[in-house]
């Protein structure tokens, strides 16, 4: 496959800084809930200092942490800073040295606050604190103290907006556990507060490449008007993780793939892809064509859908092979754990865009390779033009739009081989993000967390939208239940169940490969 890059074109004049167009956040105070914790270390933090290095922060910008563990202002910075350190060497920014003067800035308004999420006396001394400012909570805590934290901001009066002052409070996943749950949840949080102040994050939405498909379809003369059953043969996501459950069994034995994935950053993957033009980039209108889509999904059928565990096997080859243990050796994994590594289905958008196109998507750890990826799968080109010369199959047209670990955009079609006969060769027109952009990774964060600050709920889900996905995945979660759906088993290290791809191979589809 020949590759034809983008980035061979001079950079572009957009490559300059996307920060001097905006203005810094108002002061306020971002409160963590959790912050002695991972997120807050690897993602939140690098995020925020990203913000501070494009003046997208205000100087009287306060961070202040909520944990129960004994710790002091100076120890939680040192933790931070050590943090920052490794990510700005590795990958943080272009200047590959922390920016000490931003770095000082920052560290200056950190505050530690020791306590209790269950206890009155905690919010208390958190509106000592938070005084009369903005505030944003963030919630980095585990799933069971959402709704305990969102109740005591409610009856502390932290959460009340009065004299022009905002609150907003930032939800991680997973929200909820099944639709009833997150019914419930929704519910809860809406008795303290607004719609208007919930922020329930998606990561995979600060990704550039997914804020893409929007500008990609509509502002493009070629693409959207393909964008249809008419042109488009099925779609294919991907989100494949080459690492097991690690340090999270307990986690994750209580979750699995299907939760842990599908019903949040596969959906909100598929919706963005699938969503009519809305009449504007505001908020609600795009979270509106979301909701359409969601709302014309059929519920999974169990016929329609493979669930897989990750047995031993290795990566690699030779001598360098590395050896996988099973998800059934892992810590804190229960003997003849049925829990899913894996999951693969067939979804029908059944509108009159999508009507008859399926959409397969597929997620798993222990996988060949990372990769995150939406295919389309344009229908093939007539074939009898080409009948009596060397050419035996044409090249599938597929636009890739890729997520991770490296973001932008491929397409693939057929060009004739240089010679005097009439050959086809495969060819590949490539366009990546931090080549022709020449801007340095984040954590994708960065983007949500600004939103938020400014008041912008467009990366954010909406009740209706968490309960939409929810409502999609919970047939297969009462087969999981009931045992109605068997699991299905592959080696640790490859592409998944055989099972899987018979999924495809029904109807005479693949899946793309992994590997590639």
């Amino acid at each position: 496959m020949v590759d034809l890059l983008a980035s061979a074109l001079s950079p572009s004049p957009a490559a300059q800084s996307k920060s001097k167009d905006l203005a810094a956040a108002p002061p306020g105070a971002f409160v963590i809930f959790g912050g002695g914790g991972d997120l807050t270390k690897r993602l939140l933090m690098p995020a925020i200092y990203n913000l501070a290095c494009n003046g997208l922060i205000n100087e009287d910008f306060r961070i202040i942490v909520v944990d129960w563990a004994e710790m002091t202002d100076e120890g939680l910075i040192q933790q931070f800073r050590d943090f920052i350190g490794d990510f700005v060497s590795k990958r943080g920014t272009n200047a590959r040295e922390l920016r000490q003067d931003v770095w000082d800035r920052l560290t200056a308004n950190i505050s530690y606050l020791r306590g209790s999420f269950e206890e009155d006396s905690t919010y208390e001394a958190l509106k000592e604190k938070v005084e009369a400012r903005n505030a944003v909570f963030y919630l980095a805590v585990a799933a069971k103290f959402f709704g305990t934290i969102v109740d005591h901001l409610g009856t502390s009066g932290l959460a009340k907006e009065e004299d022009g002052v905002y609150r907003r409070v930032i939800i991680e996943k997973p929200f909820g556990s099944d639709l009833e749950s997150a019914r419930a949840l929704n519910a809860r949080l809406l008795h303290s507060l607004d719609e208007s102040q919930i922020y329930r994050i998606d990561h995979y939405l600060g990704k550039e490449t997914v804020q893409n498909i929007m500008a990609l379809r509509f502002s493009n003369g070629i693409f959207e008007p393909l964008w249809n059953r008419q042109n488009i043969d099925h779609v294919q996501i991907t989100a494949a993780e080459t690492v097991g459950v690690e340090k999270r069994g307990r986690f994750y034995e209580g979750t699995g793939a299907i939760r842990d994935m599908v019903p949040n950053h596969l959906m909100q993957l598929l919706t963005m892809t699938a969503m009519e033009a809305p009449a504007s980039f505001d908020a609600d209108a795009v979270r509106d064509e979301k909701a359409k889509v969601l709302s014309v999904i059929q519920p999974v059928k169990l016929s329609n859908m493979v669930r897989g565990q990750y047995v031993s096997g290795s990566f690699g080859v030779g001598e360098e092979a590395e050896a996988l243990r099973g998800y059934r050796e892992e810590k804190d994994i229960a003997l003849g754990s049925q829990t899913e590594t894996y999951v693969a289905m067939k979804l029908a958008v059944d509108n009159w865009r999508w009507a008859g196109v399926p959409f397969y998507l597929r997620t798993g750890k222990r996988l060949r390779t990372r990769r995150t990826e939406i295919a389309i799968h344009f229908k093939q080109a007539p074939f009898a033009l080409f009948r009596d010369t060397p050419v035996e199959k044409l090249t599938p047209n597929i636009l890739v739009l890729h997520i991770q670990p490296t973001e932008g955009v491929t397409l693939q079609f057929s060009a004739k081989v240089p010679g005097p006969s009439v050959k086809l060769g495969g060819v590949r027109m490539k366009f990546d993000y931090a080549e022709w952009f020449n801007d340095g990774p984040t954590t994708g964060y960065e983007t949500l967390i600004y939103d938020c600050l400014i008041g912008d709920q467009t990366l954010f889900q909406r009740a209706d939208t968490i309960e939409g996905g929810w409502r999609v995945v919970q047939p297969a979660l009462d087969a999981e239940a009931s045992d109605a759906a068997p699991l299905c088993f592959y080696p640790a290290g490859l592409d998944g169940p055989r099972e899987a791809d018979e999924l495809l191979a029904r109807s005479g589809r693949r899946w793309l490969a992994l590997e590639r």
